[in-house]
């Protein structure tokens, strides 16, 4: 085991520095540039979008049942999205980068929320009809918008070895280790009681997991945004002082330590996209689901779910964690996040800390397997495929009571940079077809008509768009 995980670091670490980065800052600028910057300019369309109680008929119809509208496929993308990485992960970017990888983190959450657009947007374009909801993802655009399966079939592996198995040990394990601490609970005893109630939401199918992340996913995240404000609140003279000590460490300047600035770099970008997930290939199976009127306005929710996660979700930790002046102490991980929550509140601190962890966590498990039955579902149409993979997530998540927390991040690291590399080639390949549609889209906003696409907008590639009939509108 040891010698294996040694050689799955030495894997990841040449993925990230030569390839996954060079893939994620030049795809996402590129994004960004053809798209005049969308993700900064529909800011209040999106918030719009996002407060909408529901669509109206015109907009959009219930096809034989198969609705889950855009709240709900956002709030599914956002459970992923928001989860341990944003705890335990930015507490790791912190502790090895310092400082500044917060900053790095920043700047890939603003470029790569172009990247997730573009995702997204392919992900609806390409979607497929199911019994109980649309379906599609990257393996989905491979197939039907690259034709080529065996790319596809590649890609679902890896989604499944990476969110089926590798983070789904990550989100075990954190949760494990801090109702261990807080209760004094053998890891194995939460495992168990973890795996019953994960068992208990994944045998419901993708309706009763989208009404669930609808329901829990806004609660967590604006308890913790609120408890956050206040700490912050509390600290305001140290603030300044905070934001200049990220700035100048994000570039090295007065650090004393040869090759910061580079460690910076790397645990901000890979933290950043294990918690915003842009360009990796996972959000847009959940955006597929989302019956709309047109791809644009789900890809424009999903860009604002990468500022959700990353500037505001990610930036609450780091800034209790710096606030604190812990970060430097030698903790890492969620034992980081829990000391600075202490220090600020004492022994509710760490109570409040427990229970974002459970609710954060939890969360991310459940859509984490809904992703992995996608591409299950993309690579065999039996259905006691389906229900191996469900008996499977539960052995799983009972594993990650058992592995420790360098093991869980050397796994997940290894996972994330196969699936971004697959994903970016394709979203790459395709994005043109995403820049149609937002001209498109902004088009029929400017000529007054109803932002509505139908498959006969694109002719030339209208036979591979199933989930666009033009009685579909």
């Amino acid at each position: 085991m040891e010698q294996l995980l040694f050689y799955t670091d030495k894997i990841q670490s040449f993925l990230w520095t030569y390839v996954v980065i060079v893939l994620l800052i030049g795809g996402a600028l590129y994004c960004t540039w053809q798209l005049r910057g969308v993700q900064f300019t529909r800011v209040g369309e999106m918030l719009r979008m996002l407060f909408q109680s529901a669509q109206t008929d015109a907009e959009v119809q219930d096809h034989g049942g198969r609705r889950i509208n855009s709240f709900q496929a956002f709030a599914v993308s956002l459970s992923s999205r928001v989860g341990t990485g944003n705890l335990a992960g930015v507490a790791s970017a912190i502790a090895v980068g310092g400082p500044g990888a917060v900053f790095w983190m920043w700047v890939m959450a603003l470029l790569g929320a172009g990247t997730a657009f573009v995702e997204s947007v392919l992900a609806q374009l390409y979607k497929r009809k199911g019994s109980d909801s649309f379906y599609g993802g990257p393996a989905y655009y491979m197939q039907h918008g690259l034709h080529c399966r065996w790319m596809g079939i590649l890609f679902a592996v890896c989604m499944i070895f990476g969110f089926g198995l590798a983070n789904q040990v990550m989100q075990s394990n954190t949760l494990c280790d801090a109702l261990g601490m807080s209760f004094s609970v053998a890891p194995m005893h939460v495992a168990v009681a973890l795996t019953v109630m994960t068992l208990l939401i994944v045998f419901g199918g993708i309706q009763r997991i989208s009404k669930f992340a609808a329901l829990v996913v806004p609660f967590m995240a604006l308890g913790y945004l609120a408890l956050s404000v206040y700490i912050c609140l509390a600290n305001i003279t140290q603030v300044p002082a905070m934001l200049a000590l990220i700035v100048r460490s994000a570039f090295g300047i007065d650090q004393a330590v040869g090759g910061a600035f580079g460690l910076a770099v790397m645990q901000g970008i890979k933290r950043g996209l294990f918690s915003n997930e842009a360009g990796e290939g996972s959000t847009p199976n959940a955006a597929a689901t989302a019956t709309i009127s047109h791809p644009v306005k789900q890809g424009l929710l999903q860009s604002l779910g990468v500022f959700t996660d990353t500037l505001v979700i990610c930036s609450c930790s780091a800034f209790v964690i710096l606030l604190s002046g812990l970060y430097d102490q030698g903790e890492d991980g969620i034992l980081l996040t829990r000391s600075a929550m202490s220090h600020h509140l004492g022994s509710f601190g760490s109570w409040f800390l427990t229970a974002a962890i459970f609710l954060f966590a939890y969360t991310t498990i459940i859509a984490n397997y809904f992703y992995g039955e996608t591409n299950i579902r993309y690579i065999t149409s039996r259905r006691w495929a389906v229900t191996v993979f469900r008996l499977v997530t539960g052995v799983v998540v009972l594993a990650g009571g058992y592995f420790t927390l360098a093991q869980a991040w050397s796994i997940v690291d290894l996972a994330m940079a196969l699936m971004t590399i697959i994903n970016m080639v394709a979203l790459l390949l395709l994005s043109r077809h995403a820049f149609r549609l937002l001209r498109h889209y902004i088009a029929c906003q400017r000529e007054g008509r109803p932002t509505v696409f139908h498959r006969s907008d694109m002719p030339d590639i209208a036979d591979d768009l199933e989930g666009w009939d033009d009685d579909n509108g």
